[in-house]
């Protein structure tokens, strides 16, 4: 199990940035139903020497939904609970290749209490019941303490303009560069950027140590060529 000590690893002293606006949450948070692996998808338990930070570009997640407004997704993308920008994917243990760990115990519900401190974080009730059965059974026996850790680490991650980002022609390489631009201790090497076939902006990870430091991704982790062309889905404006 890790603990508090070294999930304060973090990336860096920096001032966090909350990128859920004016985020309100429902009155009622839906009860996830229970996450187990799908048919051949192996439980594994290897040592883990890293970890992983995904983060979602939730834009163009809501871009690419059948309906906005419809229960799994009205939370994040109608715009009644305000408007998010970067979300956390999840926490992942990694090891020195791609067997990752995975679904190392089995998963109860989380709790309501849990779910709703970290619900503006990761927007969907069920993704985070996924996350914690997939990813943080991994790391801890309770849930609260590893979407604690996460939350830490999320908190202190900077995130460059991204206006400014969608209004110009891009690389891969440019989102990593921006990235390490607005965090110290960051270089663009501990950053991977994955896009959707069309090119568009999904996700930037960060590459942690075994100590939840920055490190250099893997070779598998590394996501996109920096001379991917990669285009930034503008966050929308609030209707009035």
């Amino acid at each position: 199990m890790f603990g508090a000590t070294s999930a304060l690893l973090l990336l860096a002293p920096v001032v966090a940035q909350a990128q859920a606006f004016a985020c309100s949450l429902p009155d009622r948070i839906p009860v996830p139903r229970l996450e187990q692996p799908r048919r051949g998808e192996p439980v594994r338990r290897p040592p883990v020497t890293g970890y992983l930070l995904a983060m979602s570009w939730s834009p163009q997640h809501c871009a690419g939904v059948r309906n906005p407004r419809g229960a799994r997704e009205r939370f994040q993308c109608s715009g009644e609970n305000g408007r998010f920008g970067w979300v956390l994917h999840g926490l992942w243990p990694e090891t020195d290749d791609a067997g990752y760990p995975q679904w190392c115990r089995p998963a109860k519900i989380v709790p309501q209490p849990v779910l709703k401190k970290h619900l503006c974080m990761t927007p969907s009730a069920q993704l985070l019941q996924h996350e914690w059965a997939k990813h943080g059974t991994c790391m801890s026996p309770h849930p609260a303490a590893y979407f604690r850790a996460s939350e830490l680490l999320f908190r202190a991650v900077r995130f460059p303009d991204m206006a400014a980002l969608a209004s110009r022609r891009l690389t891969a390489g440019d989102v990593r560069r921006a990235f390490a631009a607005v965090n110290p201790g960051v270089s663009p090497a501990m950053i991977a950027v994955t896009a959707d076939r069309q090119g568009w902006l999904k996700e930037a990870r960060f590459c942690l140590g075994p100590r939840m430091k920055p490190a250099r991704c893997k070779s598998f982790q590394t996501g996109l060529k920096d001379g991917r062309p990669v285009r930034v889905r503008p966050l929308a404006v609030p209707r009035r």
